[in-house]
């Protein structure tokens, strides 16, 4: 799995041994922490720094999360002033403004007739919303046998047992079955491992990836499938971008056969990719927006599942109730810091900023080309992924204990060490992702290349 794990704070001090002793990290090996636990303690701009003080890029934002980038006063501030007026109150049966503001904003921006806005918490709890919303819905219209949905190999779309039954990771979801049943799985959009014959016509190989879903709905009936869960660019195995023609296809297929797409955009919304909802980068309009992460740019949690007004239907008027929620959905805290998170966004143009900058970002990372363990680098805006090969002529990948010693045993924490945070991960074939804030430019761009090049020369060297 993932690992962003690097160098550590002293061992033996005293929050160092509470760590160890109380805290449990999420997709965390704690043998790793036998040593010390990596300890961030201040942020500022891209960059974060360690309780030594080091100073390090933030190349990942977090997880993909800090859009706006470290210490935005303004956005501390609107939590402030919302937690003196109205720290809490939850969204069953009644509302309050920051929560309706805050969904008035979001159907204003989101693409066609997606006009309903349903809050959670995060990522893969608005995934589960739309997995069991999905469902709900074609009940309502009288079509119960359409539960089963479909996405993609090596996706990740969450953690909750609905979301992780749609992830597509079979060691990640190994541990925790039975999962629920009906979830489908056909090809990714990872052009580089693409059948030898479509390598060369990437138009070719997206209309082959989107065919695979009709082949799929098809083989399980039409009347059985509610659903396709699909990210714009696809995070887990390296940033996958849709090929030339790709999600035109899916959504034709989606509307005949009458199956809803879900657009999975807890990684791509909010500037990510380029746009507030990547969907519209893309040229393409989905049923349902789950996202996340960029909301709020991490200053405060907060998740969504935006919905057509066709889905919503069934539920305006009658006794029918989508009997689905979360205590802290909508959080009064959140959404006023998401309100003015995307204040800043318009303030600043960080989403023109993107789309103008992005194509220095990858011709910035294509430099790496050059080194014989750097196979392939992809993404979109600025969401990169760089994998790693053992002979670049043939696209040999690692061994399983191979891209253990590489990316764990020695890339991750020599990234930390050289100043640069981002992930080192072995979801699929081993490859090095990056995103980070969108308020950085080309010196940092060359930054992060310098830092790859050095350590990926040495990775190489050791091999």
């Amino acid at each position: 799995m993932s690992s962003v794990v690097g160098p550590t704070t002293p061992k033996g001090t005293p929050r160092d041994a509470a760590a160890r002793r109380n805290l449990w990290g999420h997709f965390t090996r704690h043998s790793a922490w036998e040593n010390g636990v990596a300890t961030m303690v201040r942020g500022e701009g891209h960059h974060i720094w360690d309780a030594n003080g080091k100073r390090y890029i933030d190349g990942l934002s977090g997880l993909f999360v800090v859009q706006a980038g470290h210490g935005r006063r303004a956005l501390a501030e609107a939590a402030a002033k919302q937690a003196e007026e109205l720290a809490f109150f939850p969204l069953w049966s009644y509302a309050h403004p920051a929560a309706i503001d805050l969904a008035e904003r979001l159907a204003d921006l989101a693409p066609g007739d997606l006009n309903r806005v349903f809050f959670s918490t995060g990522g893969s709890e608005a995934v589960e919303t739309a997995f069991k919303l999905a469902k709900q819905y074609w009940k309502l219209v009288g079509r119960p046998g359409k539960h089963k949905v479909i996405s993609r190999t090596i996706a990740y779309h969450g953690t909750t047992h609905g979301a992780l039954s749609v992830t597509g990771l079979p060691t990640l979801k190994e541990p925790f079955e039975p999962l629920v049943p009906g979830t489908l799985k056909v090809p990714n959009t990872n052009l580089y491992r693409a059948p030898e014959h479509l390598r060369d016509d990437p138009e070719a190989f997206g209309l082959w990836a989107a065919d695979r879903i009709e082949e799929m709905i098809l083989m399980e009936g039409p009347e059985t499938v509610a659903a396709v869960f699909l990210e714009p660019v696809q995070n887990a195995g390296g940033c996958f971008p849709p090929p030339p023609g790709y999600f035109a296809r899916v959504r034709e297929i989606c509307d005949q056969y009458d199956v809803l797409l879900v657009s999975d955009e807890v990684i791509c919304a909010f500037g990510r990719i380029g746009s507030i909802f990547a969907c519209e980068d893309l040229g393409y309009v989905p049923d349902m927006i789950t996202c996340a992460k960029g909301m709020t740019s991490g200053y405060s949690p907060i998740g969504a599942t935006i919905v057509s007004d066709r889905i919503f239907e069934p539920f305006a008027t009658g006794a029918a109730s989508f009997a689905h929620g979360y205590t802290f959905g909508g959080h009064p805290v959140s959404a006023a810091v998401a309100m003015a998170n995307l204040d800043v966004f318009e303030a600043e143009g960080l989403t023109d900023r993107v789309k103008a900058n992005a194509p220095a970002f990858r011709g910035t990372l294509e430099k790496l080309l050059d080194l014989p363990i750097v196979g392939d680098v992809r993404g979109a805006g600025y969401f990169y992924g760089i994998e790693l090969v053992k002979d670049r002529s043939t696209r040999e990948s690692f061994s399983g204990e191979e891209s253990e010693r590489l990316l764990r045993g020695f890339l991750s924490g020599a990234l930390f060490d050289a100043g640069l945070y981002c992930r080192a991960d072995d979801r699929g074939d081993p490859v090095i992702q990056l995103a980070p804030p969108l308020t950085t430019g080309q010196a940092e761009f060359d930054e992060i290349e310098q830092i790859l090049r050095g350590v990926l020369t040495e990775a190489w060297a050791r091999l």
